[in-house]
């Protein structure tokens, strides 16, 4: 068990939450919920004792070994894969090197042989002897190729280090596992995995993450840091979700009787139980649901954006055309090669590849910004196109004492200050917020600036390039409602699950040998095995089942 006893945190006169008092059971996973700035970084930071709590304390059960998901990328980059895994239970590997240090001495003492015996029986009552092939197999199971198990961890790449670094917070079954974004940078297929491994998981799991999805599939309960508190719910993020959001209807509406609103949150759980057979959780969440207290549930502080496309006019039949599309890199590479691609009205396309560069580059040629491409694209005379890229920086790079009024301004047809800051009060930016310069907007405030200046243009057809990237749960969930409820068309990329299943109609996912283009739900698509095959004929290898 992890207790968390009367914790404050405190910078200057700023607290940052204050008489915290939670328990930590295991069996249990944890989802730690907020918005940006909120403190939920640092609330991981104090369980695992990287930083100190103002006041109160952290109490763990004498002999559980906490595991921590490492954020720096680079520490380990001069040790072998298979010894970075095994550092995750730190004791082990200790006692391992210890050992063979002693073994590999030729001037090894009798005394050094004795600590030798003691470090043996030590090292198998820890089940030692299968620790390389246990951190093996994790890596495995992650992706990470058995080919560069034996390679120091500077010669992998990006997305295997992180990888590594998973493996390393898994490795041994800690009996308190935190984790900071663990599905940052992952592929599908690892991120599916690790669902299942953790839905599976019988210690305690504490985990910040903005993925829904993921949190959904794993979490027994949330952990919402919200106005300087920290309270914990029962259920999963959806079930945190819509019943606060049917709780503040329920406030909003003063005449309802108090036993028809208990009737209606009981009706609501009942339902949410039965859904609950879509994780692997099913069981533990319906048993925790049926022992729900109504008073545990409580109306959310959140405030989620407005966001709403609205075409100013209905598209045509021929919406766009692309033929024959290649483009290079600076080396003069293909990204991608003869391209074939039609939308037709209504289909909402996600664009999927193992390069992002690629992805990238179609998105950039679509919306205009790269003309220097071979092949032909041609939009019906009816589409006005609006393009989210993941690089923003150059809206933002002009005059940086521009104030948020003056900088969206000059998208709009109606200049009125009172209809710019309504449509700022939308975006989250109240009161003296709307004159905040442009120059110190956080990523977050830049893409809600940017949604922004979409929805003042109407188009219907949308350009998104990583759209979720530096948003709060609360903006992504507002723009998974919006892309949703959008009557154009769409084509976008993410790494955001909830979005690309619940909006694609259409996958295509850009290969070195061509596209594969499937009309099927994102969930579908990872798991069919017509795409495996073709998967493994296009990228001219197996693929992870």
């Amino acid at each position: 068990m992890l207790s968390v006893n009367n914790v404050a945190l405190q910078f200057g006169k700023r607290v940052l939450f204050d008489e915290v008092n939670l328990k930590f059971v295991k069996g249990n996973c944890y989802g730690v919920i907020g918005a940006n700035g909120a403190g939920k970084s640092t609330f991981l930071k104090i369980l695992s004792g990287e930083i100190d709590s103002t006041r109160g304390s952290i109490e763990i059960t004498p002999g559980e070994r906490m595991a921590i998901l490492s954020q720096n990328h680079f520490a380990f980059d001069e040790f072998p894969v298979l010894d970075t895994v095994i550092m995750g239970h730190r004791h082990l590997y200790d006692i391992m090197k210890e050992k063979n240090a002693i073994y590999d001495n030729p001037d090894a003492t009798e005394a050094d042989s004795i600590r030798a015996a003691e470090l043996e029986g030590d090292f198998g009552e820890m089940n030692g002897w299968m620790a390389e092939t246990d951190a093996a197999e994790l890596l495995s199971n992650l992706g990470v190729s058995e080919s560069l198990h034996g390679k120091l961890v500077k010669d992998l790449d990006g997305s295997d280090r992180v990888k590594v670094l998973l493996a390393q917070a898994l490795f041994g079954a800690p009996d308190i596992l935190l984790m900071d974004e663990p599905t940052n940078d992952l592929d599908a297929e690892t991120s599916d995995w690790l669902c299942n491994f953790l839905a599976d998981y019988q210690n305690i799991v504490i985990v910040v993450s903005h993925d829904r999805h993921f949190l959904d599939m794993v979490c027994t309960h949330v952990v919402d840091v919200d106005f300087g508190k920290i309270r914990m719910f029962t259920g999963n993020y959806t079930f945190w979700y819509e019943s606060s959001q049917l709780l503040a209807r329920q406030m909003a509406d003063k005449n309802k009787k108090v036993e028809i609103k208990r009737q209606e949150m009981m009706d609501f759980i009942a339902r949410f139980s039965a859904n609950a057979s879509k994780s692997r959780q099913a069981t533990s969440r319906k048993k925790a649901l049926e022992k729900l207290n109504l008073e545990e549930l409580r109306v959310s502080n959140r405030r989620y954006p407005y966001i709403a496309f609205k075409p100013e006019r209905e598209p045509g039949d021929v919406i766009l055309d692309v033929e024959n599309l290649s483009k290079r890199n600076s080396s003069g590479e293909y990204l991608f090669k003869n391209l074939y691609l039609r939308f037709n009205k209504g289909e909402k396309i996600a664009v999927l590849s193992r390069n992002a560069l690629a992805v990238t580059a179609l998105l950039d040629i679509l919306s205009g910004d790269d003309t220097d491409f071979e092949g032909r694209v041609q939009y019906g005379q009816t589409i006005s196109r609006q393009y989210l890229p993941n690089d923003n920086s150059a809206f933002f790079s002009g005059d940086q004492d521009m104030t948020l009024m003056d900088w969206l301004r000059q998208y709009s047809k109606d200049k009125d200050e009172g209809f710019i800051r309504g449509f700022l009060g939308r975006m989250l930016f109240a009161g003296e917020e709307v004159f905040k310069r442009s120059g110190v907007l956080s990523g977050g405030e830049k893409v809600r600036c940017m949604m922004a200046k979409i929805m003042l243009a109407n188009p219907n057809f949308l350009i998104l390039d990583e759209p979720t990237n530096h948003l709060d749960l609360e903006s992504i969930t507002a723009l998974n409602n919006g892309m949703q409820d959008f009557t154009g068309n769409i084509i976008f990329t993410s790494h955001d699950y909830q979005i690309l299943d619940s909006v694609a109609n259409r996958i295509i996912e850009i290969t070195p040998n061509g596209l594969i283009d499937q009309h099927m739900t994102y969930g579908e698509y990872l798991h069919s095995e017509k795409v495996r095959d073709m998967k493994a004929r296009m990228y001219g290898e197996a693929v992870m089942a």
